[in-house]
């Protein structure tokens, strides 16, 4: 597999992708982002009065969180993506900014090809029962347990021609990091 320049870790809420992102963006040497931290304040508002998400409200958020991608790794900077990207749309978005504001213009006034972000998938999953009571011991996020049902109806697990893996949750922080970065074919850590 060609290195990406961007690794998305996704699934749906409780399920440790600022846990896991965290940590691999510290191993590999890369950028971090949890993209929790860009959600409008009504999205807030919305999820923490139990009120789930729509396309609308959602897509902003993805077309920010894409071009912060994009900015960063034309840069040369590789990033890890802590997002719920629950649906292959939305991940289409991450890469390929589709449903987001026109292309932007290359320096003489054209209008490029969309930039793609080389995205490697990270799909975090696992049971009902085991999330819920990871969501049940979190404390101060704005997402409330009651939603996971919504977020669970909602995901469309990743599938080819994706790049990506699935890694159950059950599994301990270190193991997976370590199924991840033989799945980069890294060790240790730099880029």
């Amino acid at each position: 597999m060609a290195e990406p320049s961007a690794v998305l870790v996704m699934g749906v809420s409780g399920s440790g992708k600022s846990s896991v992102g965290t940590l691999l963006a510290s191993k590999l040497g890369w950028k971090f982002y949890d993209a929790d931290d860009y959600h409008p304040e009504e999205n807030r508002m919305k999820m923490s009065k139990g009120i789930p998400l729509n396309d609308q409200d959602r897509i902003p958020w993805l077309c920010k969180l894409h071009d912060i991608l994009l900015r960063d790794t034309a840069s040369g900077q590789h990033v890890v993506l802590a997002c719920s990207a629950l649906k292959k749309s939305y991940r289409d978005i991450l890469i390929r900014g589709q449903d987001c504001a026109p292309c932007k213009c290359d320096e003489s006034g054209k209008e490029g090809k969309p930039a793609k972000v080389k995205l490697f998938v990270v799909h975090l999953y696992g049971t009902f029962e085991l999330i819920s009571k990871r969501l049940l011991k979190r404390k101060g996020h704005f997402m409330p347990p009651e939603l996971l049902q919504s977020q669970i109806d909602t995901l469309e697990p990743p599938s080819a021609p994706e790049n990506f893996i699935q890694i159950s949750v059950d599994k301990n922080l270190s193991e997976i990091i370590a199924i991840i970065m033989e799945s980069l074919h890294i060790s240790g850590t730099g880029q």
